[in-house]
């Protein structure tokens, strides 16, 4: 194999396919990247068997050829790279030759045959989205899934699609973040668990250009995103998502409407007063035209009230301020309606169209 490409065009699809590169993995070949130019382009692969992804980068096939190199080693060795045209010669032994100006590295690669290939997927049943759009919807709702192995069906998210609108869904038991996009075209209905590394990994390939699409292709076991010259295929989790309709349709005695920005300034001057590792509610006193805000711990205490307007009754409630800071970080509104029952009943933050709903669970607290 002999290929020649500009270094930034190798740099960025390396990065790209790396993030299904595996950390940890007993099958060698799977620490690799797929350098294959035996087809008439140049596409990079990797695969961990859960997620895989592939790229074709623009370069020049002076020989086809295959071959699969280190992963690690190939993107730091491409990263050290001066800024020009890159040449991937291979022999018959695996041994890559990589040259660029006076620069020239040696490595042994593997055979390319010995490559993990991602799987063919049938292209029939895809949405099409904006990347701005999916990359948005991630941000929104990726920080509430469950980071440990005990659930795993909370370790992803719900994709739910209902004719023209495509509902996505995280939880991790104690909070729930859901994010509604009205679709372009009315599609069969669909529900389906993606794992969070998958779409954290996509959150960071993605342009986020309003102008440049994603499809994404559905099978029973697998999901495909398109964009780009890139393809990422995932297994899905295999399972039944939580109910949440129920919960999400819930009653409400107490309504809040507040600056967001402000509120959220006075949650993280609270964070000052816990150490890492303690669990100090943010008790929430909601009043008529005020919401007195008081946190106490062994470092201090705050005190601090915040101009609201509320319909209904007078409450008070505590909640794990990180949990309220999540929802907060991620809405874009300049005020935001926050809708209670009672202080041992979840809060919801939601807009008027509902196109987001976070739903988060009070904690207890002594009366300061």
């Amino acid at each position: 194999m002999k290929i020649v490409c500009s270094k930034a065009n190798l740099l960025n699809g390396v990065n790209t396919v790396s993030k299904a590169v595996p950390s940890k993995t007993t099958m060698s070949i799977l620490e690799c990247i797929l350098v294959d130019a035996s087809k008439g382009q140049i596409t990079l692969t990797a695969n961990d068997m859960e997620l895989g992804i592939e790229t074709v980068i623009d370069g020049e096939i002076i020989e086809k050829g295959i071959i699969a190199l280190d992963a690690k080693i190939f993107l730091e060795m491409v990263r050290k790279l001066p800024d020009n045209e890159v040449m991937i010669e291979t022999d018959n032994s695996y041994k890559a030759t990589i040259t660029c100006e006076k620069a020239q590295f040696n490595i042994v690669g593997k055979s390319g045959e010995d490559f993990s290939y991602l799987p063919q997927i049938e292209r029939s049943e895809s949405i099409c989205i904006s990347q701005f759009t999916l990359r948005e919807v991630i941000r929104q709702t990726i920080f509430s899934i469950a980071d440990n192995f005990t659930n795993k069906i909370l370790t992803g998210e719900l994709f739910e699609i209902n004719e023209d609108v495509l509902k996505v869904v995280s939880s991790d038991g104690l909070r729930i973040s859901l994010r509604k996009i009205n679709l372009k075209n009315t599609y069969p209905a669909k529900k389906v668990i993606v794992p969070g590394k998958t779409l954290s990994e996509i959150a960071k390939i993605l342009s986020g250009d309003t102008d440049k699409d994603v499809n994404i292709f559905f099978t029973d076991k697998h999901i495909l995103f398109e964009f780009d010259n890139t393809t990422v295929v995932s297994r899905l989790i295999e399972g039944e998502y939580l109910k949440i309709d129920n919960i999400l349709a819930a009653d409400y005695e107490t309504k809040v409407r507040i600056n967001k920005k402000e509120f959220q300034n006075c949650i993280d001057r609270s964070t000052l007063l816990i150490k890492e590792g303690d669990k100090k509610p943010l008790i929430l006193n909601i009043l008529d035209e005020v919401m007195e805000l008081k946190m106490n711990s062994v470092v201090g205490s705050l005190n601090e009230e915040i101009d609201i307007t509320k319909m209904g009754k007078d409450l008070m409630i505590g909640f794990d301020p990180k949990f309220l800071m999540d929802a907060l970080k991620v809405i874009d509104d300049e005020e935001v309606e926050i809708k209670l029952l009672n202080s041992k009943a979840p809060c919801f933050i939601k807009d008027e169209e509902e196109n987001y709903t976070y739903l988060i669970l009070p904690v207890t607290f002594n009366v300061i």
